[in-house]
């Protein structure tokens, strides 16, 4: 799990978990109202984007904000497993 906190509580996370040899399944994407529109769910994709690029790792989005930005472009195509 990747998260934000702010004065000791979480108000960002995204979570994953395995999903078979060399996979991991990014299964929920959660921001606060007070963060939204603000680019942190980005943020928090690239920090495990980052993770799955350092460790040889696919992302088997199930969790649908994962989901749109792998459909958008390119830039995931390298960990992702529906592309």
């Amino acid at each position: 799990m990747f998260y934000i906190e702010k004065e000791g509580r979480r108000v960002a996370e995204i979570t994953y978990v395995p999903a078979g040899e060399g996979k991991i399944n990014a299964n929920h994407t959660y921001v606060s109202e007070e963060l939204r529109g603000g680019g942190t769910a980005g943020q928090l994709l690239d920090a495990l984007v980052g993770y799955a690029r350092e460790n040889d790792l696919k992302i088997v989005p199930t969790c649908s904000y994962v989901v749109a930005k792998f459909d958008r472009g390119r830039e995931y195509d390298d960990v992702s497993v529906v592309k």
